[in-house]
């Protein structure tokens, strides 16, 4: 992890106030959802194109 602040650029959220573990939570979520899909779509690529090279 890396000790310099972050700030978020979005509607409603300013730079002097933190997160709430809330929306570090929510992030964290997105996140974990984003690269479980992301190596379920490869692996289905990779088997495909296995499968096609037989």
């Amino acid at each position: 992890m890396s000790s310099t602040a972050v700030t978020r650029s979005q509607v409603g959220v300013t730079a002097d106030r933190p997160l709430r573990v809330r929306e570090q939570a929510r992030d964290a979520i997105a996140l974990m959802a984003f690269s479980a899909t992301a190596s379920v779509g490869l692996t289905v690529m990779l088997f495909v194109l296995a499968q096609l090279g037989r």
